[in-house]
């Protein structure tokens, strides 16, 4: 039975704050400090003020995953324009004992769920035979995001182990967030990590916590404000900058 306290938070839902029409516009002028939004989730991804890394967030811990290699614990003045929250509490748990590549395993979660038009939160703990992660460099000044990336370093990690946290999002959400999987990654040592590109797990634990809706929050920041997030190519902008 949840306590109190857990009647007060919305564990059914993802909180997300503003959309990725808007980092697409290049509205990455921070939102939302680590003390405000920790109250919407203890799970979750996002990025930061000047697209000043990538977050990553389980365990009731989040982090900032930076160009330069470095990891740290988010301190409550760190601001974000953009993440996805929740209360991960998992319902559905499977092991997986054989190499999967990225393809193969998101077939297999796909099996685990009833719906591809549910939202769901994933954790993935495990030994990661190839992670491929990517993590934007701090930009000066605003920038449509399919610029932004052109610049971004790619790390390749081999033999390791850590934890995927991400979200599945129907297509009828593309543009709020990301449709389809959204995944970012951290090893044990909370020593790298970043937006995940491709992977192939060697063997590990996937869970699952099904969600029945999104609340949104959009800024009131000048700059999103006047940002058009009317997309003329949304699909190709989002493949282009997220993959």
């Amino acid at each position: 039975m949840a306590s109190f306290q857990e009647t007060n938070k919305d564990l059914s839902g993802v909180f997300q704050l503003s959309t990725m029409t808007s980092l697409l516009d290049g509205v990455f002028e921070g939102a939302m400090s680590y003390e405000q939004f920790k109250e919407h989730g203890d799970f979750g991804i996002g990025t930061f003020a000047h697209l000043d890394g990538e977050m990553i967030g389980f365990d009731d811990q989040f982090f900032r995953l930076r160009g330069d290699g470095t990891v740290t614990l988010l301190k409550s003045q760190d601001m974000t324009p953009f993440c996805s929250l929740t209360y991960f509490r998992p319902q559905i748990t499977k092991e997986f004992r054989t190499p999967h590549d990225k393809k193969a395993f998101e077939n297999e979660l796909h099996r685990l769920v009833p719906s591809d038009n549910l939202f769901y939160a994933y954790r993935i703990d495990g030994v990661f035979r190839q992670v491929v992660t990517r993590t934007i460099a701090y930009q000066d000044h605003p920038v449509p995001m399919i610029e932004a990336v052109k610049t971004q370093p790619v790390f390749h990690f081999e033999n390791i182990r850590g934890t995927i946290v991400g979200f599945w999002t129907p297509s009828f959400a593309q543009g709020i967030a990301v449709a389809g999987y959204h995944f970012h990654f951290i090893d044990e040592k909370r020593q790298n990590g970043g937006h995940v590109l491709a992977y192939v797990l060697d063997h590990g634990t996937v869970q699952i916590d099904k969600k029945t809706h999104q609340t949104l929050y959009t800024p009131e920041t000048e700059s999103y404000l006047k940002a058009n997030l009317s997309r003329s190519d949304l699909e190709y902008e989002i493949k282009a900058t997220e993959s």
